[in-house]
């Protein structure tokens, strides 16, 4: 898969995620957020408004200013300055569903975008995401907000078995994991908290058959845990919708599933959130984008769920310590 020319340090934390290692990456969240441009009718909502609510944490440390934000990094740096660009929405809601963004998404193939998926099964979808807390991935007032976040991000590829980390991870204000996210009997190596969970329909359901000899049987649930949908598929839509409504799928390949059986019996709206194309094509062409692109198979490449999940952690929070990958 090639990449742009970064620096060494950033290399290493995308490949981190892209050999399926177990990554855990320390990040904290200024209290400043960063005002993108908006443009047109999709009242584009800039990633660093994605700001949350506090997790408990050491009071000394939650009440000292983040000294170095992303943004100002970012601004800072020549080569960052051009690869990020914070004004691109990370989530997808109702409020940026307009004709503009139908006629665009339209001429693209998910997970980029919507060509040749139902336009009556996206806007139904995203009529149900109509509240603030789908606009932003971590809901909370800015005046409640400590002075930094700290989050970890822990894939499954098992690096951090025998690691001892658990507590470490635990005491991040946010966790983020993602499909077969083994928790049971490995807890005082990759800890217990999950604040999200990131996944396709695909991936989710692939990794309760592949990992359920290590304990994986169920999804994580749990009042303050929030669901990132990836948009790989029809599916993904269907599923997502089904799942706020508290309805069966009521067609396609999961036709009859319940999604209460994966997210819990009181899943409302407010609990899930969804990538948005435009996020994912920005992803996929500045940090991790490959040779197939420019093929007749460029629509079978699609960034892992791993790499997704990290890049849009990047995207939220401003320091990082990844762990190694071997």
């Amino acid at each position: 898969m090639g990449l742009p020319r970064v620096p060494v340090f950033w290399l290493l934390l995308l490949f981190a995620v892209v050999c399926s290692g177990i990554l855990v990456a320390l990040y904290s969240s200024a209290v400043e957020s960063y005002p993108g441009p908006l443009t047109g009718a999709r009242n584009i909502t800039s990633s660093q408004a994605f700001f949350g609510p506090k997790a408990s944490n050491s009071t000394t440390r939650k009440n000292l200013p983040c000294r170095h934000p992303l943004y100002l990094a970012i601004q800072r740096h020549p080569h960052f300055r051009d690869l990020f660009d914070l004004s691109i929405p990370v989530l997808l809601s109702g409020n940026l569903f307009t004709q503009e963004l139908w006629d665009s998404l339209s001429r693209h193939k998910a997970p980029y975008g919507w060509q040749g998926l139902s336009g009556q099964a996206i806007a139904s979808t995203l009529s149900l995401l109509n509240g603030s807390e789908s606009t932003r991935l971590f809901a909370v007032s800015r005046e409640l907000l400590p002075g930094c976040v700290r989050c970890a991000v822990v894939g499954n590829g098992g690096i951090l078995n025998g690691s001892r980390q658990g507590q470490n991870i635990d005491a991040h204000d946010y966790v983020f994991r993602l499909n077969g996210a083994v928790i049971k009997g490995f807890e005082k190596d990759v800890g217990t908290k999950t604040s999200f969970y990131g996944f396709t329909v695909n991936t989710m359901k692939n990794s309760l058959i592949s990992y359920s000899n290590l304990g994986f049987t169920s999804v994580p649930q749990g009042q303050d845990l929030r669901y990132i949908f990836i948009p790989s598929d029809i599916r993904d839509y269907m599923m997502l919708r089904s799942a706020i409504l508290g309805v069966p799928v009521p067609e396609g390949p999961d036709k009859g599933d319940r999604p209460q059986t994966y997210f819990g019996p009181e899943a409302s709206a407010s609990k899930f959130k969804l990538l948005h194309p435009d996020f994912i094509s920005y992803l996929t062409e500045r940090f991790l984008k490959s040779k197939w692109i420019n093929t007749k198979f460029r629509d079978l490449y699609m960034p892992s769920t791993g790499a997704l999940m990290l890049l849009t952690a990047l995207h939220t929070c401003d320091q990082r310590t990844p762990s190694d990958c071997h």
